[in-house]
């Protein structure tokens, strides 16, 4: 087990957002975390990365590695951004900065947090480009974000998420910007990363229809709780909360 959930309440002011959020994610599996809009999933994957809005009260318990991250000072946490955990975001255009190339948006965390001189980080971008499947790795290492489709942006910023070689990854709507044939691609190269990487990957989304293509576990949210948890075929296929035949059922 790489990062364990328990009881997570999150509340803003007066009022509750999260009510005691129960999530275990393995090493080598995909997670999926489903939901309408406003039930919890984003503030749910903020809070493992310390980065809920100001004002913001957590309790509970984050275990990475037996380290409750709740519990961790902002120095330490600052390390277990990126170095352990990493996100993805729905929108590409929020995480990649458009005037740095995309070599440079590589390589400014690898070098402090890994230690890496500047061709040893150059030459693990490179990798980490062939990795998520970039044509022609050397030129788009040169090149800025907004030269690149929608669908290869996002490929881009799954290298920037794995480039201190975390050991779980948040992924938030990573598909919703995009059209159906981008979509399954960044599907399974998420599946393929997590099957070669051993990754703990926690997909945000509010599509069951993703789920079903990539999910190991699914847990239902709904109003901060978890309603439904378990073996993607068994939620999916015989689901047991009302809530959950309902997302089922509007599923075109």
């Amino acid at each position: 087990m790489t990062l364990t959930i328990t009881g997570l309440r999150v509340a803003i002011r007066d009022t509750q957002i999260l009510s005691g959020i129960e999530l275990a994610l393995h090493k080598g599996q995909v997670h999926g975390l489903a939901g309408e809009s406003g039930s919890g999933k984003t503030m749910t994957g903020f809070a493992v990365l310390g980065l809920l809005p100001h004002g913001a009260r957590a309790s509970g318990r984050i275990e990475l590695a037996g380290r409750d991250l709740l519990g961790l000072p902002d120095k330490e946490l600052n390390r277990v951004r990126g170095n352990d955990i990493a996100m993805v975001f729905q929108d590409p255009s929020t995480s990649l900065h458009p005037m740095l190339t995309v070599g440079r948006q590589l390589t400014e965390h690898m070098r402090p947090h890994l230690g890496l001189g500047k061709a040893e980080a150059r030459e693990r971008a490179l990798e980490l480009l062939t990795k998520v499947r970039i044509p022609n790795p050397a030129e788009a290492y040169r090149r800025y974000p907004h030269q690149f489709s929608g669908g290869m942006r996002q490929r881009i910023a799954v290298a920037v998420a794995l480039a201190c070689d975390p050991q779980v990854l948040i992924a938030d709507e990573p598909t919703t910007a995009l059209d159906v044939t981008v979509q399954a691609g960044i599907l399974r190269l998420l599946r393929g990363l997590c099957d070669e990487l051993g990754l703990a990957v926690l997909l945000i989304t509010h599509d069951l229809g993703v789920m079903s293509a990539i999910a190991d576990e699914v847990s239902v949210l709904r109003d901060g709780l978890v309603v439904e948890s378990g073996a993607r075929k068994s939620v999916l296929r015989t689901p047991t909360h009302p809530y959950t035949r309902s997302l089922l059922e509007d599923l075109p």
